[in-house]
């Protein structure tokens, strides 16, 4: 079994949202991330997709995105993005995937899985830049990361439960949507639970764009990984 990684999916199944006006290598993203990934994730590997999956506004309007992936080989762990406004309690989003018989999702949020030896785990995270941010109204920035931060200690929490005490040295992998660290800019809260745990390896989603800068780079003794879909040019890393 493999483990891959693709965030930034932003499904659209029934056309209402283009992602065209994001430039060209958007046209007709949903075939190429059908075809990209069947050509290369099996039945018996794994994908993690944290976060922007579906453009639906309620959990009923992700459906049929929930579908589309449930009809993609592999299994698949979702983590939250910034426009997941479909995403529900956790509770209400198992509910509604058992009766439509989504048996390939699970959830990446507050908890960790074992698999292959690694551990991973993850959470939303914020970009905390405000000049980068297009949100609407006043938007308490600090707030938001602190309730980030107890969510991705949550997810670690997890993580060391799933470390045996004879064998601490099982690697912990965190998949974040939004970047600790980007381009000259730094979220410390975030980075330093990650460096508190030990964590080398993180990847993350939300930039769009940026194909000229370096996708995978080091700081401070931590590997970066982009891996939003039109980065990848959708078709999913291994992780």
């Amino acid at each position: 079994m493999s483990v891959f990684a693709m965030a930034d999916l932003h499904l659209s199944s029934d056309g209402s949202k283009s992602m065209e006006v994001f430039g060209s290598r958007w046209k007709d993203y949903m075939r190429k991330i059908e075809k990209n990934w069947s050509a290369v994730v099996s039945p018996t590997d794994t994908i993690i997709i944290p976060g922007d999956i579906s453009w639906g506004l309620k959990l009923e309007d992700a459906l049929n995105d929930l579908l589309f992936l449930e009809s993609l080989p592999g299994q698949k762990l979702i983590g939250k993005g910034n426009h997941d406004f479909w995403w529900s309690t956790a509770s209400k989003m198992q509910a509604m995937m058992e009766a439509h018989q989504i048996r390939s999702i699970q959830l990446l949020y507050n908890n960790a899985y074992l698999l292959e030896g690694r551990i991973f785990c993850g959470t939303r995270g914020w970009f905390v830049e405000e000049n980068q941010q297009h949100t609407v109204g006043t938007v308490d920035y600090m707030r938001i990361v602190n309730r980030e931060v107890i969510r991705l200690r949550l997810s670690l929490e997890e993580a060391k439960k799933l470390q045996s005490p004879d064998d601490e040295k099982k690697p912990i992998l965190v998949f974040l949507h939004f970047p600790p660290v980007w381009n000259g800019f730094v979220c410390r809260e975030i980075l330093d639970v990650l460096l508190e745990y030990g964590v080398q390896s993180c990847y993350f989603g939300h930039i769009h764009g940026a194909y000229a800068l370096p996708h995978a780079f080091c700081y401070e003794g931590i590997n970066f990984r982009l891996c939003a879909a039109d980065a990848l040019n959708f078709t999913p890393i291994l992780v």
